[in-house]
């Protein structure tokens, strides 16, 4: 494949760059699936199920995201582009699921961007408690758009060293985790922890299956990869060490984090309960740094804390923006959108995702933010729906390139365990969506409860249904799917 230096900007003067480096790519994924899922809510996730449920359902979560890195490696080596997920979907599957998937994921990042800008201004209250929030917002949010607006490059290299922090730190937990474990510091507390109460397995089936939509949500952000590979260089090449590099890290920082707060808390310790990052003192992270003696924890977990909300906020921006730019080359989304600077960024694409962050959430500020929650819900699912997205059209996508006499000694790179792999996550996804209100299964759930947590999910649909009764365009034939590079 010859690979080309620029996309195309159609009718635009300047041209998307390909200035990534495999480096960029790595962090950008890691960056983006290491954050409060892990440095906070690890805690919580140990409470509720015990170490055991936890440690099955990030396990169980982790594998299924190996299987979509594996899809969405096979096809992003084939067609690298920034508009991925709305591409391939129109391409492979039908117009209006492809129609639904961009919007979808676009809404998706610019309200999390909000969601973190409203975690920045809690976070800034530990060190100066008489700073209304907003300000904070305020600042990180022009932050963040000016980091976003200058270069490709220069989001790559930010992106980089924000995530840089956030590995290190586990890295050195993981150490000094596992040096008081074996009784290198203090006295190893053995497996204990693993069998007081109800332990390893704690509130049974339910206990366990609630914890899958947690681990789902801290790995949401791999997915990154298919948007940034539009601008990567050689992706033929990237792209795959980038695969397998942000597979096996991850879950190495997860499990391993897992295993080692498994050994030193009980699950029984009240503090494991606080999932708020407001109180960045019961982190499980900061409570295992003060039982092995290191000085000033707390500090130092809240400003990695604030780093990882603020490399999430980062990456938000960028995937958002340039799927709107993607949605309006593809003629999904007004043409202003499609415009690109000199400096090769969809500038008017950042300013709209910009605006969007900016209004919502600021409706936080407004009475009780009733609407910023549902917002959030229904934001919540559509990371799920993209990663469903991703199973279906890796699936369509290999079915049509052997209908038409391909072989797949011709892709870049194979996924393994084709069509077991897409299929598994597709059915994996599916039970975590429709399952993720599972107080519903047990008969304890309100009709508002269930509202809010599936109002993500019927988002998607209208999304899906509505362009298909305005358009009538039918599904796509594996047959004549566009398999053109280009």
């Amino acid at each position: 494949m010859e690979t080309r230096e620029n996309t195309s900007a159609g009718e635009g003067e300047h041209q998307l760059n390909r200035r990534l480096s495999s480096r960029h790519l790595n962090m950008i994924a890691i960056g983006g699936a290491i954050g409060t899922g892990l440095l906070v809510a690890s805690g919580s996730s140990i409470a509720k199920a015990g170490p055991g449920g936890a440690l099955l359902a990030y396990g169980a979560i982790g594998m299924m995201v190996y299987l979509l890195m594996q899809s969405l490696g096979e096809m992003s080596t084939w067609l690298p582009s920034v508009g991925s997920f709305e591409e391939w979907a129109k391409r492979w599957v039908s117009p209006s699921f492809g129609f639904a998937q961009g919007w979808n994921y676009w809404f998706n990042w610019a309200i999390t961007v909000a969601a973190e800008l409203v975690a920045v201004g809690i976070v800034m209250k530990y060190w100066f408690p008489q700073v209304p929030s907003w300000i904070w917002s305020f600042i990180f949010l022009t932050l963040l758009f000016v980091i976003n607006a200058l270069t490709v490059r220069g989001f790559g290299e930010s992106e980089f060293w924000f995530a840089l922090i956030k590995v290190v730190t586990v890295i050195v937990f993981l150490a000094v985790g596992i040096a008081m474990i074996v009784g290198i510091l203090g006295e190893s507390p053995g497996a204990k922890n693993w069998t007081v109460g109800e332990a390893p397995f704690v509130g049974g089936f339910f206990g366990t299956f609630s914890i899958f939509m947690i681990a789902g949500f801290s790995f949401q952000g791999t997915e990154m990869v298919g948007i940034a590979s539009g601008e990567t260089k050689d992706p033929e090449k990237t792209i795959p060490k980038a695969i397998h590099a942000i597979f096996y890290r991850i879950l190495l920082f997860y499990i391993g984090a897992i295993l080692v707060i498994g050994f030193l808390l009980p699950y029984t310790d009240p503090h494991l309960l606080v999932e708020d990052i407001q109180d960045v003192a019961v982190s499980p992270f900061t409570l295992i740094f003060e039982k092995a003696g290191i000085v000033g924890s707390a500090t130092i977990m809240n400003t990695v804390i604030l780093t990882a909300i603020l490399s999430a906020g980062n990456s938000g921006m960028y995937v958002s923006s340039r799927m709107l730019y993607a949605l309006a080359r593809n003629g999904s989304a007004p043409k202003i959108f499609g415009r690109v600077s000199r400096h090769g960024v969809p500038m008017n694409a950042l300013i709209a995702t910009t605006l969007i962050g900016a209004f919502a959430f600021l409706t936080s500020f407004i009475g009780d933010g009733v609407v910023y929650l549902w917002l959030l819900n229904v934001s919540g699912v559509a990371g799920f729906i993209t990663w469903t997205g991703i199973a279906w059209c890796h699936y369509k996508f290999r079915k049509a390139f052997l209908a038409q006499g391909h072989h797949v000694s011709e892709l870049p790179f194979k996924a393994r365990f084709y069509p077991a792999g897409p299929l598994i996550a597709l059915f994996m996804l599916i039970v975590v969506i429709v399952g993720q209100n599972h107080e519903l299964l047990q008969g304890t759930s309100s009709v508002l409860t269930v509202l809010s947590s599936y109002m993500g999910l019927f988002f998607f649909l209208a999304l899906w249904a509505g362009h298909k009764i305005v358009t009538r365009m039918p599904k796509i034939d594996p047959l004549t799917a566009d398999l053109s590079r280009e």
